[in-house]
C-alpha cells in the first residue's frame, strides 16, 4: 500500500480556506489603503446655477456649478475644493505706505485696455482676503501702480528709481521680505511699462510673484511661479455672445496694427483671402458705429496674434462675444491656465502655423465648433471685472492663482 506523500495536507479543503482567507483580508486592506490615500471629497456639485453653503465661521462660500464631462477646467472637483478653501482662509496683507495721491493704494482708472489693474487695487481693498494682521497674512501685496505713473506723465527712467526706493524702504522698515526673500510678496502691473518699471529690482523679479499682463518668456516671466493677468477692456461696448452660433458665417477675423513679426506675416498671408477677413489696420470709426464689435458676433474664429507683448485685450473681447479665439503666439502662459483647459474653448497654434490657418480652421468640424462655443460661454464669467467682485470673476480667478502659489512656497 502506497505510503503518503509528503505534504499531501497543504491540498486538503481546510488549508486552501485559510489561504483564501488569508489572500481576502490581504486585498481588503490593500483596498482601503489605497483609498485612504485619495483626496478628500470635494463640496457637493448643484445641478444649476451658482448656491452657496455655509463653511468656517458660517461665512457663505460659493460652490462650483457641475460642469458637463468636457468640462472646461483641468480638475473640476480640485478647482472647487481649493475655490472653496481659497475663499475660508486667504488672506493678503497690504503695505500701507505710499500717498494715494501718487501711484500708491488706489487704481488710475477702471476703463481701458489697462482696467484690469485698477480693477485689482479697487477689489483687493474692499474684499474679504485683505488682513490688517501681516501675522496671518499668506501673501504681501506690494501697491505700486505703474500705470498710475505712466498716467502722470513720469518717465521710464524715473520709474524705475521710484519703484525701486519704494520696495527697499518696505524691506528696511518691515521684517516680512527677509523672512522669505520675497518669495511670498506679489505686485500686480497690466501696463507694458510695469516690466520696465521693476528693472531696477532685478532679486524682486526672481522671487516675487509677478502678476502681470506681459506673460511671455521673453521678459523673465516665470511660469508656476508669475501669473498672467488677463487685459480685459472694459466696460464693453456691447453684450455677451450667447447662444448665436448660426449668424456665425464668417470662418475668422482679424483687424488690428502690425506692430509684431507675427501680426505682419498674417496680414500679409491673408489679408485678400475671401474667407478669412484679415484687415492689417483697425477698422475705421468712420465705417460705422462699433463695426470692429460687431464683427465678433459675425464670426466663428477670432484670430488673436500676439502684438509688441504677447497679452492682447483681443483674447477677452473674443471671450466676450462668443468668437472662439485662436491663440497665434509663442511662450504665452494663458491666464488662469493652472485651472482652465484652454484646448476645450480655443484653438491653440504655433506662430508658424499660420501659414496652414485656412486649412486648419476648416479642419475643424461643425459639431467640434459647436462644442468649443458651449464652453466658451461657461468661462465668460471668468474674464470680467466687477466692483465689488463677484464669486468666480476675474478678480477671484486670479486670487485662486495666488493662493495656488502661496501653498508651494517653502520657508
Amino acid at each position: 500500500m502506497a505510503g503518503r506523500v509528503p505534504g499531501a495536507a497543504a491540498s486538503s479543503p481546510l488549508p486552501r480556506a485559510l489561504l483564501l482567507l488569508a489572500a481576502l483580508a490581504l486585498f481588503t486592506l490593500s483596498f482601503l489603503s489605497l483609498r485612504s490615500l485619495r483626496p478628500a471629497a470635494g463640496p457637493s456639485f448643484p445641478t444649476a446655477g451658482v448656491s452657496f453653503s455655509l463653511g468656517a465661521a458660517d461665512k457663505p462660500r460659493p460652490v462650483l456649478p457641475l460642469q458637463p464631462s468636457s468640462s472646461v477646467y483641468h480638475s473640476p472637483e480640485a478647482f472647487a475644493a481649493g475655490y472653496a478653501e481659497m475663499e475660508r482662509s486667504f488672506k493678503v496683507y497690504i503695505y500701507p505706505d505710499g500717498d494715494p495721491k501718487t501711484f500708491y493704494q488706489t487704481p488710475r482708472k477702471l476703463t481701458g485696455k489697462y482696467a484690469s489693474e485698477g480693477y485689482f487695487f479697487q477689489n483687493i481693498r474692499e474684499s474679504r482676503f485683505r488682513t490688517d494682521d501681516p501675522d496671518k497674512a499668506h501673501l504681501f501685496f506690494v501697491p505700486i501702480s505703474p500705470h498710475k505713473m505712466r498716467g502722470k506723465g513720469t518717465s521710464y527712467e524715473n520709474m524705475t528709481v521710484i519703484v525701486k526706493d519704494y520696495v527697499e524702504g518696505l524691506i528696511n522698515k518691515y521684517p516680512y521680505w527677509n523672512r522669505t526673500l520675497g518669495a511670498d510678496h506679489f505686485f500686480v502691473t497690466c501696463h507694458d511699462v510695469g516690466v520696465r518699471a521693476f528693472e531696477g529690482l532685478p532679486f524682486m523679479v526672481k522671487n516675487s510673484i509677478r502678476v502681470v499682463c506681459s506673460p511671455s518668456y521673453n521678459v523673465d516671466f516665470i511660469p508656476h511661479k508669475d501669473i498672467a493677468l488677463p487685459q480685459v477692456l472694459q466696460p464693453f461696448a456691447l453684450p455677451e455672445g450667447g447662444n448665436d452660433i448660426e449668424n456665425r458665417t464668417i470662418l475668422g477675423f482679424w483687424a488690428g496694427h502690425r506692430n509684431s513679426k507675427i501680426r505682419v506675416i498674417l496680414a500679409r498671408v491673408w489679408e485678400n483671402d475671401t474667407e478669412l477677413a484679415i484687415s492689417n489696420n483697425r477698422i475705421s470709426r468712420a465705417i460705422g458705429e462699433l463695426v470692429y464689435q460687431k464683427q465678433f458676433y459675425r464670426t466663428k474664429f477670432c484670430i488673436c496674434p500676439g502684438g509688441s507683448q504677447v497679452n492682447s485685450a483681443r483674447i477677452s473681447d473674443s471671450i466676450h462675444y462668443g468668437c472662439v479665439p485662436v491663440i497665434l503666439s509663442d511662450y504665452y502662459d494663458l491666464p488662469f491656465n493652472d485651472a482652465l483647459d484652454w484646448r476645450k474653448f480655443a484653438v491653440v497654434l504655433r506662430e508658424r502655423d499660420v501659414y496652414q490657418l485656412k486649412s486648419i480652421l476648416k479642419s475643424i468640424s461643425q459639431e467640434e465648433f459647436v462644442s468649443l462655443h458651449k464652453s466658451l460661454v461657461q468661462v465668460q464669467k471668468h474674464f470680467v471685472w466687477h466692483s465689488p467682485p463677484v464669486p468666480y470673476d476675474a478678480f477671484h480667478m486670479v486670487m485662486y492663482e495666488l493662493w495656488l502659489r502661496h501653498n508651494v512656497i517653502k520657508y
